[in-house]
């Protein structure tokens, strides 16, 4: 465990030395401003706007935060060629990835919740009002999806440059958003093979949508029972031992050569 969490200390100090903050402060500025701009189009007394555009953008900053630092770390590692000191070291390739996502997935949770104190302090600021519970609950389970997107980054860089893990993720991120939740209402006008497809995609893809609580939060309809509550999240936790075992399987079995330069 020490030293999972020695390479997770290293990705919150890759991320300084880098000047990723900059990033960061840069999306909290924007979130920030966003939402203070609102009140000055009238909208200020109408907190849901408030809560409901400064959500979106918490998930929007949050998944692009997430895919770009855990795609690239160890595409990074390979490219400086300090994989190889690290690999002669009595570690294991399950302990770097472990110990990679730890670090990521800390970084992006805690951005988060900058994002969300933000939403919250406008909300508040403008006289509206943020159920604690509810919030609570959809940060939890927010961080959770997180965690996910943040495994299956790291799995793609397993094989893949900087470059093409970040694409995939944004297209298989994009697509259990947008398309996945979308699946039942296709079925009702296919038939055949296009429906044995489409149910297929939709029982194989991972489902985030079960994640999303902004519109609870939003519209202050109160907190989901605690057992839902828990099995989303086992279901969330299960999905990224999945996930980050297919990724150590894939990382044991690369071949890593000094002369090779991944993005």
């Amino acid at each position: 465990m020490l030293k999972i969490r020695t390479i997770a200390t290293t990705v919150w100090l890759e991320m300084i030395r880098q000047k990723d903050l900059y990033v960061l402060l840069i999306l909290l500025s924007t979130l920030l401003i966003i939402l203070v701009s609102l009140n000055i189009f009238g909208l200020g007394g109408i907190s849901r706007y408030v809560k409901d555009i400064g959500l979106m953008l918490a998930w929007i900053f949050g998944l692009v935060l997430a895919i770009h630092i855990s795609s690239r770390e160890l595409p990074q590692e390979e490219s400086r060629g300090t994989i190889f000191p690290l690999l002669a070291r009595p570690i294991t390739h399950a302990e770097i990835i472990v110990g990679k996502w730890l670090g990521a997935w800390s970084v992006v949770t805690a951005a988060t919740f900058c994002f969300y104190l933000i939403v919250a302090g406008v909300t508040i600021g403008m006289g509206g009002s943020i159920d604690m519970a509810t919030t609570t609950q959809g940060f939890i389970l927010h961080s959770i999806l997180l965690g996910i997107i943040v495994a299956i980054a790291l799995a793609f860089s397993t094989r893949l440059n900087s470059d093409a893990a970040a694409t995939l993720s944004f297209v298989l991120a994009g697509a259990s958003f947008l398309i996945v939740p979308r699946v039942p209402n296709f079925l009702a006008h296919q038939q055949g093979f296009s429906s044995s497809a489409l149910l297929m995609l939709y029982n194989i893809m991972p489902h985030f949508e079960v994640f999303d609580m902004r519109k609870r939060i939003v519209h202050d309809f109160g907190p989901m029972p605690t057992n839902v509550c828990a099995l989303i999240a086992l279901y969330g936790t299960a999905l990224i031992t999945f996930v980050l075992v297919i990724a150590v399987l894939l990382y044991r079995k690369k071949r890593f050569s000094r002369g090779s330069i991944q993005g």
